[in-house]
């Protein structure tokens, strides 16, 4: 460990770090170690209860009964919201190997394809969520903030200047840069963007947005919430990944070059050959990487295929791509892909490597993407969508666990451990949803029959 580094931590008056790592659902965990220490979680690392975190299918004891998280030292900084403490990533290991249940290490195992190849995948994650007040009723926006159409509204988006400066600028110190916010469809809701990254630094950037937010919220009296779909009647809460591959001279691979051949069908969308095999896998593979894109019960609220109680919605239901079209699961703009399934509950190191594999699989196979789709989806009748070929994402978490179960590339790509915990956990959470009787049946079928 370099004592320069923990004397310049000291320094910026640091005392505790926070060992973090992310569990199967896409939480932060962790535990704090007091600066002197922080040695000990480079080597061996910090330990945990391996059967106390879900999705590890660790045992109660013996040698991989204990989960030991290594530091990844590139990682760690202070948290400006949070003086005194600094925050470092940690990779999962069991009985002194990587552990292929730790979602960080099976994104990891993915990249590593990628830099075989020479490329690296740059992701821009958008976080859409929800800022919300405890009233007599429960959770809901700021009284204010009640327009008919509140997208871009100025007043409730400059009332909350004091958790987006806070946020803002605790962000920028960590380097993420900032460069938009705006308040989005939703009455509460917000959306903050900043600066691309490769893959698994956008995965632990994604994390830190999420701390700090949480963090910064409850400070300002306030719940910080990236539920999909916390209203029947509003908008959900996205998270796009804008993504491109560039090789190890940083040229963008996306892009259609001079050396390209015409792009197919005359679909002169500026992607390159190897954009469109990348594209094709996606849409190949959308079935099962809705399961990790998707991840609750509560996510297909937002992903239906039937008209939005919110008058409007940008969620996508089909399958499909087309040039700066919203209302499919893929959109294509200005060199790159942004992949509109994943929602604001996502993993995101089992998303971004789920797509990694989907991709390559689509370049492996030179999967053929098919012909974009430059209508408005959600005009369309059933029988026009079946015309085009345009199939229908899962529409529950059962489906979409068994689509992950059944399809055999993605598994082998991923690995069967993580896939196997993560369907044995979804499928066990619709069940569970499905056996529950809710307020509405009650309220519609005691009295009926």
């Amino acid at each position: 460990m370099d004592t320069d580094r923990i004397e310049e931590l000291r320094a910026q008056g640091v005392r505790y770090v926070f060992a973090q790592f992310t569990d199967i659902h896409g939480a932060a965990k962790g535990k704090l170690v007091p600066l002197a220490h922080l040695g000990d979680v480079v080597s061996p690392g910090a330990g945990f209860s391996g059967a106390s975190i879900w999705g590890t299918g660790l045992p109660r004891n013996g040698p991989r009964s204990e989960y030991y998280g290594r530091a990844d030292l590139t990682t760690l900084q202070p948290m400006p919201w949070m003086p005194g403490y600094a925050r470092v990533v940690l990779d999962g290991h069991v009985a002194g190997k990587p552990f292929d249940a730790c979602p960080r290490q099976v994104l990891r195992h993915q990249v590593a394809r990628l830099a075989a190849r020479g490329w690296t995948l740059n992701a821009g994650l958008e976080p859409e969520f929800f800022l919300l007040q405890k009233g007599p009723n429960g959770y809901d926006a700021e009284t204010s903030d009640a327009l008919e159409k509140p997208s871009y509204d100025t007043k409730s988006l400059l009332r909350r200047r004091s958790f987006l400066d806070k946020l803002t600028t605790s962000l920028n110190e960590c380097g993420l840069g900032v460069y938009q916010i705006d308040h989005e469809d939703a009455t509460g809701q917000f959306e903050v963007n900043y600066h691309h990254a490769d893959a698994l630094r956008a995965a632990d950037n994604f994390m830190l947005f999420k701390m700090a937010a949480h963090h910064i919220a409850e400070e300002e009296g306030m719940l910080f919430s990236m539920m999909p779909k916390p209203f029947a009647d509003r908008p959900g809460s996205g998270l796009h990944f804008h993504l491109s591959l560039a090789d190890s001279d940083g040229n963008a691979l996306f892009a259609h070059g001079p050396a390209d051949h015409a792009e197919p069908g005359g679909r002169a969308l500026g992607l390159s050959p190897l954009a469109y095999h990348f594209l094709a896998g996606l849409l190949h593979h959308a079935p099962a990487l809705t399961a990790l894109c998707a991840p609750t019960v509560n996510s297909y609220k937002r992903l239906m295929c039937g008209q939005s109680q919110s008058g409007t919605s940008w969620a996508p239901a089909f399958i499909g791509y087309g040039d700066n079209n919203r209302t499919v699961v893929a959109r294509t703009v200005h060199q790159r892909i942004e992949w509109r399934l994943p929602d604001s509950a996502a993993n995101p190191y089992l998303a971004l490597a789920g797509v990694i594999a989907a991709g390559l699989d689509g370049i492996e196979r030179a999967l053929d993407a098919g012909d974009p789709v430059n209508q408005d989806v959600y005009e369309m009748g059933d029988a026009e969508r079946a015309t085009l070929g345009l199939r229908m994402l899962p529409q529950n978490l059962g489906d979409a666990a068994a689509a992950l179960k059944a399809d055999t590339v993605l598994a082998e790509a991923l690995g069967s451990t993580i896939v196997s915990e993560f369907c044995a956990l979804k499928s066990a959470e619709w069940i569970e949803y499905s056996q529950h009787v809710s307020a509405w049946e009650t309220a519609r079928y005691l009295n009926r029959f």
